[in-house]
């Protein structure tokens, strides 16, 4: 089957990747002349584990290409899918569908057989009934039907997710969208991967649903952390104590600075003007986002605490180990070290950082913060070390020369990745969360 995947970010060509990897050929289509030159040099727009090899053997083998002319591109395609970015809008924190919308009308007036057109960005509640509508107007006289095909990728996991994902959910109305959408992910069904058929709107929904809760997880588990602070428990011994639990589940119970990246401030966000517009509020959610944005300042000041307070804490150097949202990601957005860097250079301290992969993303973002080499040159002449992600390379520092290099033992671990036992035995003022 030849699938069309317009738009070659993280969705698009991780999703067009796996699929020529199933045998699909497969055209990744974008208007950014300069990502698809990149491309055919073998040069990926994003850092994502293994995407480069698996990029190279399918190109190789004939199945992905890519291209900038969309016509071309979706000519004899069977799917159509659209994968570009849904971004909040600013003013209102509305999903910026602008995009989507510019790729529905451009394939109804290029479409050249009957075809399936995929919604894989994520898009509020009615967007594919939108989408059907562009079609429609189009006056193709193809058989067209348009489907939503959420995808639940996480970065730095994104190829085992799509290829052995929990679920496929597929939103159609009709049976040639189902039947073709079958096709695609046949060689996922083999395999028995569970493929849920629902309606279009209720797949939109899944999606920002699935996120939202997700997000309310993350948030309970980090103010769970603060009240173990205050009461002399153990944020990890709870987090296990209530995981065990098969209803609850100890996926993302993990306490740390608060959540970013691509998915969840926005999905969040999205979800709420959606339940604003249909007059069906979701408090816990509102709850949700609000707590997040308060917290990742709350880091920045847990930091300066650590200096010793405010009036110590001026004209002081830290160092920050890990700026990206995850490891194993360059995603720098919504990153909580944004916030951590921001209350530092308000409190008067200066920010030397080390990340393995997201510096560059980063110095536009924080023009403020000094971009080291290596971990020990952020951390030379620092008077606190903060580690605000947890990547592999922060798990196993040399703790001695951290102590000569720096100028205080003073170490924040906002991921929870050290002992406090062990550390305090090895010298250092450490603090944690949710952990006495």
């Amino acid at each position: 089957m030849k699938i069309a995947m317009v738009g070659s970010g993280y969705v698009g060509l991780v999703s067009g990747a796996c699929f020529a990897d199933f045998g699909h050929d497969v055209v990744c289509i974008d208007k950014d002349q300069s990502k698809i030159d990149r491309l055919h040099e073998g040069v990926m727009p994003i850092y994502e584990p293994g995407l480069d090899a698996l990029v190279a053997s399918n190109v190789k083998a004939g199945r992905l290409t890519f291209t900038t002319d969309l016509a071309e591109g979706i000519k004899d395609a069977s799917a159509i899918f659209i994968a570009v970015g849904t971004p909040s809008r600013r003013g209102d924190g509305h999903a910026d569908l602008s995009f989507v919308y510019a790729v529905a009308r451009e394939v109804g007036e290029s479409l050249s057989n009957d075809a399936v057109v995929v919604t894989k960005s994520t898009v509020p509640v009615g967007t594919g009934d939108e989408v059907e509508r562009i079609l429609k107007e189009s006056g193709t006289p193809h058989q067209v039907a348009v489907v939503s095909n959420p995808e639940f990728l996480r970065e730095g996991a994104a190829i085992g997710d799509f290829k052995r994902p929990d679920r496929i959910v597929i939103g159609a109305e009709d049976e040639f969208g189902r039947e073709v959408m079958r096709e695609v992910y046949r060689p996922l069904f083999l395999n028995e991967s569970p493929i849920l058929f629902t309606s279009r709107r209720s797949s939109e929904l899944i999606k920002y649903a699935a996120n939202a809760f997700l997000a309310t997880k993350i948030t309970f588990i980090n103010e769970i952390a603060d009240l173990c602070e205050k009461v002399g428990g153990n944020v990890q011994d709870v987090a296990r104590g209530i995981g065990l639990d098969g209803r609850i589940g100890g996926k993302f119970l993990h306490a740390g600075p608060g959540y970013g990246g691509s998915c969840f401030p926005k999905d969040t966000l999205a979800l709420l003007k959606t339940a604003e517009d249909y007059e069906s509020p979701v408090r816990i959610v509102e709850a949700v986002a609000k707590v997040n944005d308060l917290r990742k300042r709350a880091m920045g000041r847990k930091v300066v605490e650590a200096l010793g307070g405010a009036d110590a804490a001026r004209g002081k150097r830290v160092a920050m180990l890990g700026l990206t949202f995850k490891p194993n990601t360059d995603d720098m957005r919504d990153s909580p070290a944004i916030a951590v860097a921001q209350t530092l250079d308000d409190a008067g301290v200066s920010v030397a950082a080390y990340d393995p992969e997201g510096m560059e993303l980063a110095k536009p973002l924080m023009p403020e913060v000094e971009m080291a080499a290596d971990p020990y040159t952020a951390i030379e002449g620092a008077d606190a070390v903060v580690i605000v992600t947890e990547w592999d390379a922060f798990r196993a520092l040399d703790l001695e020369r951290v102590k000569a290099l720096a100028n205080a033992p003073v170490l924040v671990d906002l991921r929870n990745i050290y002992q406090p036992d062990a550390m305090r035995e090895a010298g250092f003022a450490y603090s944690s969360i949710g952990r006495v």
